[in-house]
């Protein structure tokens, strides 16, 4: 019986199989793969899968599918995871790495502790705010606390791309927030052409951010590293916190500043190893 090696990997608990195609062929069609390794009953159990290949652009080239088979641009989270596994497995010896995905070129600056990658600071690069560019339906320059009716109810969304699409909502308490209710249809809204992630942020602080977010193609996640940089540039736009902050997320925190000269958002946070294992093909 044909069999896949992979490596489980998790940042603050987003949590994905890892494939190196450098060292083996990848036979099975991708999207059909990551439903069924995803499976957290039948199969390894995860929030999607994630090729590492090689690139002719950048040191590594990563393709990310959600698990219900969707490609997606890009992953904050499993960017980072994507770093310590080339540093860690000896794919590259450098600690400034560039990666490839259909969010464009992200460099990340890898931090090595007793020889293995312990954070990744990753430049996320500019936050996308003009409606057709997200993609989102609305007029004007920017899609900034603009009220939606969604079945009868009004929610005023702020809307982002970090290279996929992200809708911003604040709530008083995120413990309460419905994001298995309105995080679907959030989603699936038609003015949402290419669907979107959605994130529900309370504002603690200036300097502290808390949030919970319902990611396209997989529901409620305990970490999106591009919906927590989405959701800082929406409560930055909203005037509710300052250009550094630390973002706490179900699975963790993540630090992130939007840099003032270059407008770039950069994310530090933790890449986790779980395990290796045999994905058997039936």
């Amino acid at each position: 019986m044909d069999s896949i090696r992979f490596t489980k990997m998790h940042g603050i608990g987003n949590d994905y199989v890892y494939i190196d195609c450098f060292n083996q062929k990848l036979n099975p069609e991708p999207s059909a793969l990551a439903v069924k390794i995803s499976d957290r009953h039948f199969g390894v159990g995860s929030d999607g899968l994630v090729l590492i290949m090689p690139s002719d652009k950048a040191d590594f080239r990563m393709r990310m599918f959600n698990s219900d088979g969707s490609e997606a641009e890009m992953c904050g989270n499993a960017i980072r995871c994507v770093g310590k596994y080339a540093y860690d497995r000896n794919l590259t010896d450098k600690t400034t790495v560039t990666v490839d995905t259909l969010a464009g070129v992200k460099e990340l600056r890898l931090s090595v502790k007793d020889g293995e990658v312990s954070n990744v600071r990753v430049d996320m690069g500019e936050p996308v705010l003009q409606p057709d560019k997200i993609p989102v339906e609305g007029s004007g320059e920017s899609f900034i606390n603009q009220p939606v009716e969604i079945e009868g109810e009004i929610f005023n969304l702020t809307c982002v791309s970090m290279g996929n699409p992200h809708a911003v909502m604040f709530v008083d308490d995120t413990a309460k927030a419905p994001v298995e209710t309105v995080g679907p249809r959030i989603e699936n809204h038609i003015i949402f052409p290419r669907r979107t992630n959605v994130e529900f942020v309370h504002v603690v602080n200036r300097h502290r951010l808390d949030m919970r977010v319902w990611e396209r193609g997989a529901g409620e996640t305990l970490a999106c590293g591009t919906g927590a940089c989405g959701a800082f540039a929406a409560s930055v736009l909203n005037g509710l916190c300052d250009r550094k902050v630390v973002m706490g997320l179900l699975g963790g925190e993540l630090e992130l500043e939007w840099n003032e000269v270059n407008n770039h958002i950069y994310m530090t946070g933790p890449a986790e190893f779980v395990f290796d294992g045999d994905f058997y093909l039936k």
